[in-house]
This record gives structure tokens, sequence and C-alpha cells, in this order.
């Protein structure tokens, strides 16, 4: 008779889940593919993305990898493989892209802030996951990289989400070059956060994490939401929105108790609504 199917172990789980009192912890687990995006990671993260956006008891995520890589971007040999379909793969290269960028989306829309742990390289895809996340916090034996093309294959995507955190010159300079920088250059060009002792990085970002765990659910939602929609108005958009925002957001009931309780000199007591 067949041996029964044994659960998965953190051997061969790609992604783990780890719960830390309001903290969702995802860490990347592929150290010998150095943790690239295959399509089942990409899967396996806006699986996990979409649960804990359900999930009223996690109130922030840390997004975390094992071994020397934080993420080399795509898997390619996985892509590479496809180049033997009938159409040299493009249906499945425009698949795998697509749902990337899907992945990525979705930490922005998510209503609840995503800090990266950064403690070695993140290339192509794997920079774009760090420019997607809401905060980033990283070791300072930690680069990063958007060097796709030294192959050939210029990291558009990835560029969405790095244009989006730094300036146009050094955004420009990564994708052209793609010469690695630093963690003290890419905090200084606003890639990330903080720059931590190597080894503390996973530790400093459940911190963060908690930290602002600790403020009203609700209005981080709305903050976060209108943060990133913002963005991409005129100045005079923007403020007409934000107005907007402003007023929903006194109305609700968490902000009548913030307000009472910093006039009263007391802790406020968050009823995330």
């Amino acid at each position: 008779m067949p041996e029964p199917a044994r659960a998965p172990t953190q051997d061969t789980e790609i992604l783990l889940r780890e719960t830390i009192g309001p903290i969702a912890l995802l860490t990347l687990n592929r150290p010998a593919a150095r943790n690239s995006l295959s399509e089942a990671m990409i899967a396996e993260l806006h699986a996990a993305l979409n649960q804990i956006g359900e999930d009223r008891s996690i109130r922030a995520v840390v997004i975390a990898a094992n071994g020397p890589a934080f993420s080399a971007g795509h898997d390619l040999k996985e892509l590479t493989a496809r180049r033997k379909d009938a159409d040299r793969g493009r249906a499945y290269f425009a698949q795998v892209m697509n749902a990337c960028s899907a992945m990525m989306q979705a930490i922005v829309h998510l209503p609840k802030p995503v800090v990266a742990a950064v403690q070695g390289i993140a290339t192509a895809a794997g920079c774009q996951l760090v420019a997607s996340c809401d905060l980033a916090v990283a070791s300072e034996a930690a680069s990063f990289a958007t060097p796709g093309v030294d192959i050939g294959l210029f990291c558009s995507t990835p560029m969405v989400a790095l244009s989006r955190n730094v300036p146009r010159k050094q955004a420009m300079e990564m994708l052209l070059t793609g010469d690695p920088i630093s963690a003290a250059t890419a905090k200084e060009i606003g890639l990330i956060n903080r720059v931590v002792r190597t080894g503390s990085e996973r530790e400093a970002a459940i911190a963060l994490a908690q930290k602002v765990a600790l403020k009203s659910a609700h209005t981080i939602k709305l903050g976060k939401t209108a943060f990133y929609r913002q963005a991409e108005m005129n100045l005079a958009d923007a403020y007409r929105y934000a107005a907007e925002v402003m007023t929903e957001n006194m109305m609700a009931r968490d902000a009548e108790e913030g307000i009472g309780a910093f006039i009263e000199k007391r802790e406020p007591k968050w009823q995330d609504r």
C-alpha cells in the first residue's frame, strides 16, 4: 500500500507563515534558489496577502527571507524552460509578469502596513518587492539592484515600484547600469527606512510593525489607501480627495476616541471603526 501523504515541512514549504501577536510574518523559503520569485512563490504570497486582508486579528505584516539572499527576482530557469513552447514562451511570460504585478499591487492595496526585512541581496523583482512594501528595514550587509540590463532584460516591472520610491535620476542610474547599491545608499535615496546591524533586521522590522499595530486599524486603512491614491493625482485633486478622507476620518469612532483621549490625557481605546 502507498504511504499516506505527509504534511509539508519547513524544508519543503516555499513560504512560511508565523503569527507574532498582531503581526503576520511571511518568510520566503527558497534559500537554495536565492528566494527567486517562481510562479508558485508569487501565488503563495498573493494568497497569503488575501487571507491576511480578511483577518481582523492581524494588524501588520513583515516579509522576510531565509538564507543569504532576500530575493534574486524572477526564477530565470523556470522562465527559460518555456522557450520550448510553440509561442517561444510569450503566453507564459505574460502570465507570470501579470501575476507578479498583481501580487505587488496586493501589497499596496492591503489595508494593513507591510514591512520588508532585508538581510541580503534584493535584485530585480526582489528589489521590486522591497519597493512595493510600505516600509523597509535592511541589514548593513544588504544590497539592492535592478540588473536586468546586464542580461538583455530591462527591469521594466521593477521600474514601476522603484520609480515610485526614489528620485528619477537615482532610479534611472540603477536601471541603466544594473549596479548594486548598498543599504546605506538605499536609505539615502529613500528605498528603505532603516539600516540595522546585520542579523537584527528581522527583529527590527517586527518591532516597527508592532509600533504601527498599536494604532487604530481603521485609521491606518484609511491613511494607507489615501497615501497611494493621492500620490497619483495633481495637487488640487490630491487636496480635494484628502479633505474628503479627513472628513470621513473625523466621523469615525476611533477619531472621536483618539481626540478625546488626547484632550483628557489618557490612552485611547480603539474599536477599529
